[in-house]
């Protein structure tokens, strides 16, 4: 039996591939389920540490514990050599890695019934856009986390090129192929030529005719339209009785899933208090009560997985009106809501598509190919689900025939196949 798989370490959720005859391509490690969300809870309470939904769901239930999820965005980044408290010791994020990616292996070897070795670890594009050294750091980070994690050989795949071989092998004749992987931290695009009579050959460098990617995804748009739309629920662009505006950067901390747990120190908490007592406002007031009351019972991914709901919600619907009932204030008011449309949204995102939308223009100067040679647009990844998105990307190659694929498997899938390929 081949002890190779391939892994998908997302942002968001997180998948193993492999290939064994008769055996489905991805394997189950969560309740039979084959998508892993990326996330760790750290009980206190219980001196445990859950993964995955288990984690989601204790620490939404209101378990005493720290919450850590969108590890992955930290690769590249000046966080990654520092440290984090996790129940009252101080863990290195390198470790805190390494302990989910550990897990990944042991629940996919658990379910496949072998020990896995070697692996193709999928990467994006680009780890970080415009720096090549900081890439290559965040390549060598995750390669030796993937190491300390039990893997003996480690190889790496650009994402969207093992989503392009999950297609390939569904496919019957040859097709000029845009691969549009939007997850939960980047965007990547490859222009790639598939065929069923290529599909065997290891390498395909001739075959990849252009790439490219930027540092925007899921948890980018999520955070844009917590900005725009439930921050100023808690009092974002307000003004204070001294003529200035509300600090901003508690907000954008609580928009942003690495830097929640940066608001919950004694240092903010002291900080909030002086900007509630400079507030002469009643409206003002009562969206500011909301804050001291997130921060204070440490609500903050509670309401960044709210934000991700809406969005969710707003892929297929035109309207939403989600209850957010732990927005609360010392006041008896009315239960706080989230009323959004699909303008809305779009409106919030709009810079962020556009830049996705010329990450595409680019890759397609790059392999110097018309809009109109494109045969098939492929979607995969969990974010690719966002209707403006869709459309922005839709519009550059308007002849070509949208295909979605498996948005949380493809990828793991095809880095099964390429694992396979390469290893045996």
């Amino acid at each position: 039996m081949l002890h190779a798989c391939g892994v998908d370490f997302g942002t968001s959720n997180s998948t193993v591939g492999w290939q064994q005859p008769g055996r489905p391509a991805l394997l189950a490690l969560e309740d039979g389920k084959v998508t892993l969300p990326s996330v760790v809870f750290f009980d206190v309470e219980d001196d445990q540490v859950t993964y995955g939904r288990a984690a989601l769901s204790n620490y939404l239930a209101g378990y005493e514990g720290r919450l850590m999820r969108s590890m992955k965005s930290l690769l590249g980044t000046s966080l990654m050599d520092g440290q984090t408290e996790v129940q009252g010791k101080a863990v290195p994020f390198r470790q805190l890695l390494a302990q989910f990616i550990r897990e990944l292996k042991l629940r996919a070897e658990k379910s496949a019934g072998t020990h896995f070795s070697q692996a193709v670890m999928g990467r994006p594009v680009h780890f970080i856009d415009d720096d090549s050294k900081a890439d290559k750091l965040a390549q060598d980070t995750l390669e030796q986390i993937a190491r300390a994690a039990g893997y003996r050989e480690v190889q790496f795949q650009y994402e969207p090129i093992a989503a392009a071989f999950d297609y390939e092998s569904r496919i019957s004749k040859e097709e000029l192929v845009l691969i549009a992987d939007i997850g939960g931290g980047t965007s990547d695009f490859s222009l790639v030529r598939l065929a069923p009579e290529r599909a065997h050959r290891i390498d395909r460098k001739d075959d990849i005719l252009g790439n490219g990617g930027v540092h925007i995804g899921g948890t980018d748009f999520d955070k844009y339209l917590s900005l725009n739309h439930v921050m100023p629920l808690l009092g974002l662009g307000g003004r204070l009785g001294s003529q200035i505006d509300v600090p901003s950067s508690y907000y954008f901390n609580l928009a942003t899933w690495h830097t929640i747990n940066l608001t919950y120190t004694q240092k903010v908490w002291r900080e909030l208090q002086e900007v509630y007592r400079d507030i002469n406002t009643p409206g003002l007031r009562l969206r500011f009560e909301r804050l001291l009351n997130l921060v204070e019972e440490r609500d903050g991914h509670w309401l960044a997985i709210k934000s991700e709901e809406a969005k969710i919600l707003l892929s297929d619907q035109q309207t939403i009106d989600l209850p957010l009932e732990r927005l609360r204030s010392k006041q008896p008011t009315a239960a706080c809501h989230l009323s959004l449309d699909q303008e809305g949204l779009q409106t919030s995102i709009a810079h962020l598509t556009s830049s996705i939308g010329d990450t595409v223009k680019t890759v397609l100067n790059m392999a110097n190919i018309k809009p109109e040679q494109v045969d098939t647009v492929f979607f995969t990844g969990g974010s690719s689900g966002v209707r403006g998105l869709r459309q922005q990307i839709s519009s550059i190659v308007p002849t070509a025939t949208k295909v979605e694929g498996d948005l949380f498997g493809s990828i793991g899938a095809g880095l099964g196949l390429d694992a396979a390929r390469r290893f045996a």
